[in-house]
């Protein structure tokens, strides 16, 4: 599944966060905020387009299904050190997979008890799961809420003609359990309930999927583009062959389409039905309020992945490009996470607009679209100085939001 961990916030609040050495001279790196654990490496649905398990990426062939206890308990030993050491007042962390809950609550609850007992007593700790819902119960998500977890659900839509392609390894539809667990969640534990994430199929109806997740009474929802790049371009995109255009290439834009009339339905509704990160954030970036979210503005990525081997990885998006693209060759036994902060890779994450190509530096959108998602610019033949192969489609939606914007403040001050 794709990383998204609805309702958990990117950034977290160093109070002074020690130097380390990025290779960027006089850059302070910024201590990593979210934690996302794979405490289990397998998945019990076998969705033919998934990028983890489908795509260029073969290293968790290699992996063990579950973390061992071991890599959870030193896991949440370097979460705290890295903690105490930049004085975070947040952490997030997130509890993903493959499936998580295959690991069994008890691991999960463990997990999360041991960071937040760890951690200085004036950081707070947000744990979240990422779950495909089908193993949820009434008592599995009463046992989380006890252990202050969130449920973060992934699903393709809210209906089951939204989800034929999310079956489980022999062939059989996932949507029944998915959706029962859905409804349990929402409407018996709706405290417990972060939020529901969806990549975008511009195949869909767009208000149907909308509202069809609506009914599912979602307190937040995440939208995400699914990772392609250049070389492997995302359905109803050209990609090898084509430059790597910037803004006005006339470029065809269907996820941009896609997202305005979601936004459309989403911006004029009489009262706000949930909150759409995507487009929160879009609105924050262009009034010049800080915002975080991967796929938009120039604020540096704080996420580091711990994989079930105690491998410390970048964020699993990275692995939709080629082979080991996410590896830094380090693990929770041998370093620390300022190890990692030290890594190249993350390094130019957290360059801004440094690390982007010339036509995005050159872009009067820079701001607001922070050149995109940083998986979608990769080509293979350069690497990732290059735009968002979803480039046009933010423009489109970025100018859309925009005018509305505009439109709503001219009619505030009539």
């Amino acid at each position: 599944m794709q990383h998204g961990g609805a309702g958990v916030s990117r950034q977290a609040t160093p109070r002074s966060p020690r130097r380390v050495d990025t290779g960027a001279v006089g850059r302070l790196p910024v201590p990593f905020g979210q934690f996302i654990v794979k405490v289990h490496g397998r998945c019990n649905l076998a969705c033919r387009y998934c990028y983890l398990y489908e795509g260029p990426d073969h290293t968790w062939r290699a992996r063990p299904a579950a973390a061992a206890p071991a890599v959870l308990e030193r896991t949440a030993d370097r979460i705290a050190e890295h903690a105490a050491a930049h004085g975070l007042r947040d952490v997030a962390l997130v509890l993903h997979g493959g499936e998580p809950l295959l690991a069994g609550v008890d691991r999960l609850a463990a997990l999360a008890d041991r960071v937040r007992d760890l951690v200085p007593a004036d950081c707070t700790v947000h744990t979240t799961v990422q779950t495909n819902a089908t193993l949820l119960t009434d008592a599995r998500i009463a046992a989380l809420a006890r252990h202050g977890i969130r449920i973060g659900i992934s699903l393709d839509g809210g209906l089951a003609s939204h989800n034929t392609r999310r079956t489980d390894h022999a062939g059989r539809p996932s949507w029944p359990a998915a959706s029962r667990g859905a409804r349990l969640l929402a409407d018996r534990h709706p405290d417990a309930y972060a939020g529901i994430l969806t990549v975008v199929d511009p195949r869909t109806d767009p208000v149907e999927m909308y509202e069809s997740l609506l009914a599912l009474c979602p307190p937040a929802l995440d939208l995400l583009l699914p990772h392609g790049n250049w070389t492997n371009p995302p359905p109803g995109l050209p990609g090898t062959g084509t430059a790597p255009a910037g803004p006005g290439s006339g470029r065809p834009t269907p996820y941009g389409d896609w997202l305005i009339t979601v936004f459309d339905r989403w911006w004029p509704a009489a009262h706000r039905e949930t909150r759409v990160r995507l487009f929160e954030e879009c609105i924050a970036l262009l009034l010049g309020l800080p915002a975080a979210t991967e796929s938009l503005g120039l604020d540096p990525v704080n996420a580091i992945v711990v994989e079930t081997d105690g491998s410390i990885e970048q964020v699993d998006s990275l692995k939709s490009a080629y082979d080991t693209a996410a590896a830094t060759g380090l693990d929770v036994f041998r370093h620390t996470f300022d190890d990692a902060l030290g890594h190249p890779g993350v390094a130019a994450r957290q360059a801004g607009a440094d690390a982007l190509a010339a036509a995005c530096r050159a872009c009067p959108l820079l701001t607001v679209c922070g050149g995109g998602h940083y998986a979608h610019r990769y080509r293979a033949d350069n690497g990732f100085t290059n735009p968002s192969v979803y480039c046009a489609d933010l423009e489109r939606l970025v100018r859309h939001i925009a005018g509305r914007l505009s439109d709503a403040t001219a009619g505030a001050h009539r």
